[in-house]
């Protein structure tokens, strides 16, 4: 294969608890992008687990397995680079560590399907709906990533 010196793109999803769209969104990605993206996910203000309907969502409607994953803060990847910062909600956007590198910050506004309240029958269809959406946002994703982003420069 040529082309093996250019760099995957890589994306960081945030959201505040890192327990349902940010985990969701690097889900879907990882899976659309069919190993040509590395992505991660973090919040500003993670959960204690990951919500049983985003792990429920994409099991039932994407066949992808996040039982295991847990919710992680932005701190544990402060050290990484990406070339992509997308935050899912307002709050976390405000938080941001400063990335060296200089990623390209995009933001997506996504409700917080959890916040639909009435417990995880009620909310499951918030749920159906968010991932939806993000499936929908890194479709179109993914020809840009393809075509913009920078080869690695030796270090």
């Amino acid at each position: 294969e040529t082309g093996g010196d250019k760099a995957r793109p890589r994306v960081l999803f945030s959201c505040t608890g890192n327990s349902a769209r940010s985990p969701i969104a690097a889900a879907l990605l990882r899976h659309r992008g069919g190993g040509h993206v590395e992505v991660m996910s973090a919040g500003s203000h993670p959960k204690a687990r990951m919500h049983p309907n985003a792990v429920r969502v994409l099991r039932e409607e994407y066949g992808l397995d996040l039982a295991g994953l847990r919710p992680r803060h932005l701190d544990a990847v402060d050290h990484r680079r990406f070339h992509h910062l997308i935050s899912l909600c307002d709050k976390v956007r405000e938080v941001h560590p400063a990335f060296g590198n200089r990623p390209r910050p995009t933001h997506w506004s996504i409700p917080d399907p959890a916040a639909t309240g009435g417990g995880d029958q009620a909310s499951y269809p918030a749920f159906l709906r968010t991932a939806a959406e993000l499936d929908t946002r890194i479709r179109h994703l993914l020809p840009v990533l393809a075509r913009a982003t920078p080869p690695e420069v030796p270090s």
